[in-house]
């Protein structure tokens, strides 16, 4: 997966990318076919967003964040990306049973 992390009007230190790179980390847990994530931090005034996008075989998924500490956005960020995450991959599962209907086993 390639991570993209930028900021605007905040600097991205080592301890903040690590930070971002381990909580978006995690949705590669729940779903493989993640190709890029593109994150952005924003600070105004007192203000902390985060918003991502994930790309990913057959869907683009974008969530966004808000509170008063940067880290605290981050893990919101981070919990919409994971229920999203594991919503598309309960859509994408073959919920057809196979071959168990009352019609095929008399045969």
């Amino acid at each position: 997966m390639q991570l993209t992390i930028s900021g605007q009007h905040i600097e991205i230190t080592p301890p903040l990318r690590r930070y971002v790179s381990t909580k978006i980390g995690r949705i590669e847990r729940h779903f493989d076919n993640v190709t890029a994530t593109n994150v952005v931090l924003h600070v105004e005034k007192t203000r902390h967003l985060a918003e991502a996008t994930i790309a990913a075989r057959g869907t683009t998924l974008h969530a966004n964040a808000e509170a008063d500490d940067m880290y605290a956005a981050i893990d919101a960020l981070a919990n919409k990306l994971d229920r999203q995450v594991l919503k598309h991959k309960e859509k994408l599962k073959n919920h057809n049973r196979a071959d168990t209907t009352l019609k095929n086993m008399e045969k």
